[in-house]
């Protein structure tokens, strides 16, 4: 008996298990999957608590309901990666061997890499990248009567990279719904040149932001959040004050693979962006968060990573070469507010284009559009996650690769 071993049971892990435990002989093929605990997260929906739009309990299930009959879930945190004995070691002092390794252990928050980020925790900085982080910052966002509102991001990468767009947006929403938006103040602040990555995006969200009355403060590289005083610091010394900080922690991938020698410095897995394999490491795959590719943290992209990785697992398995190549392809809506969203849709290479999603000239979805139905999209996007993505089903009309059908460039 051979066994595949997967660590993590988050969107990546989840996907796998199911599509290979379909396409693998059950008495060839052990497949086990290692999580620290059974409480599967629907991400996406962690944005919308802040805003009362969605409860707690409508984004948490159990991870044993979507995981395959004939994988053994084992419910442990894992201490190391022994790489040359090709065995995963727990801390329940349990040993997995394996004869394929695949990664998908996410990303956690790091705020204590920020001075004062910590202390400003219990009290007026907050994040919504956890439930109980999310559960804080909606009893915040509902007690807030005026002042200044901050987002912050602190570095990249992040998991999820429009996601503090969104908040702000729906910030300026929820506010003129509450009547009292003339008496708040909305600020963006990142470290990048622009509010996304992409150049063609960041004009589309920066002007929508000018409409809203959105202050934006580019490049900055924060050093300090200064407690006393309400205020975070960045390196060159620029100070932005804030009544209300909505932060995003430094991100960095799990500790105990960099403890096992398979990362880069941030403890993100040294991966080849094409063929999704640890480099240097024949036997080890890598998706979802815990990759150091060069695109977003997204749960679209562990979509499309994962029927690329299964083709080329499955392709190994039988001897043959891993032909297929990951483009980079992200695809994720951006809400705006006033049931309203964006889509954009790009790659390594391509930037954001204008024209219909998914299918040519039909859609029904706008790319670049600020429209309902693309709200609707992401409305709807809960229940193809929990119903059809985690149980590792291909949508036909949404390959892995990007298709340029039907757009064009602004």
């Amino acid at each position: 008996m051979k066994n595949i071993v997967i660590l993590g049971a988050g969107t990546g892990g989840t996907m796998m298990a199911n599509k290979l435990r379909r396409e693998l002989d059950r008495g060839e093929w052990n497949i086990t999957v290692i999580d620290r605990n059974n409480q599967h997260v629907y991400q996406p929906g962690l944005l919308f608590v802040p805003f009362q739009m969605l409860k707690p309990s409508e984004i948490v299930k159990s991870r044993t309901e979507f995981l395959p009959t004939g994988v053994d879930f084992v419910i442990d945190e894992i201490a190391r990666i022994d790489t040359a004995a090709n065995t995963v070691h727990t801390v329940g002092k349990k040993k997995f061997p394996y004869d394929v390794l695949v990664i998908a252990t996410g990303c956690r928050l790091a705020p204590e890499e920020i001075p004062g980020m910590v202390e400003g925790m219990q009290n007026n900085v907050h994040d919504f990248y956890t439930i109980e982080g999310a559960k804080r910052l909606s009893k915040a966002m509902d007690h807030f009567e005026g002042g200044k509102i901050v987002m912050h991001i602190s570095e990249m990468p992040f998991k999820c990279p429009v996601a503090p767009i969104e908040f702000v947006f729906l910030a300026d929403w929820y506010f003129q719904e509450r009547g009292i938006r003339d008496k708040v103040e909305i600020e963006f602040v990142t470290p990048l040149g622009g509010m996304f990555t992409k150049p063609v995006a960041t004009r589309v969200f920066s002007s929508a932001a000018e409409e809203k009355g959105i202050n934006i403060t580019t490049d900055f590289a924060i050093t300090d959040v200064l407690t006393e005083s309400n205020e975070i610091e960045s390196a060159d010394g620029k100070r932005v004050k804030y009544d209300l900080l909505v932060t995003i922690p430094p991100n960095m991938g799990s500790q105990f693979l960099f403890d096992s020698g398979v990362t880069d410095e941030l403890c993100w897995m040294n991966t080849d962006k094409h063929k999704l394999k640890a480099v240097n490491h024949d036997n080890i795959y890598v998706l979802g968060d815990a990759t150091n590719v060069p695109t977003s943290k997204a749960g679209s992209v562990t979509h499309f990573e994962s029927e690329i990785l299964c083709e080329n697992i499955l392709a190994e398995i039988e001897g043959k070469s891993a032909n297929a190549d990951f483009d980079g392809h992200s695809n994720c809506f951006i809400e705006s507010g006033f049931k309203k969203a964006y889509l954009i849709d790009f790659n390594y290479e391509q930037e954001p284009l204008i024209g219909k999603f998914p299918l040519p000239a039909v859609g029904p979805f706008d790319l670049l559009g600020d429209t309902e139905i693309n709200h609707m999209g992401k409305l709807m996007f809960k229940w193809t996650y929990w119903n059809v993505l985690l149980k590792g089903t291909e949508i036909p009309v949404v390959g892995p690769g990007m298709s340029m059908l039907g757009k064009k460039a602004i």
